[in-house]
């Protein structure tokens, strides 16, 4: 995948860590599979933002804190 999936996958996977959550706790409560959220942490595949905005409200943040820089 591209730069930006990386870019959005590492800074999905550092906002999850500081919030105490395993991957399997985040998919569960947005209501994903785990090895998606696995593959989206990679970079591995172009999210929709209907599951970026998923993942941005279990994480109590902005969508805009999950995007690159």
């Amino acid at each position: 995948m591209g730069k930006l999936s990386v870019q959005f996958g590492e800074k999905l996977r550092q906002m999850r860590a500081n919030r105490g959550l395993s991957q399997d706790a985040l998919a569960l409560m947005a209501d994903i599979d785990r090895s998606y959220v696995g593959r989206i942490e990679r970079g591995e595949v172009n999210i929709t933002l209907e599951k970026a905005y998923q993942l941005a409200k279990v994480l109590e943040c902005p969508l805009t804190a999950l995007l690159p820089d």
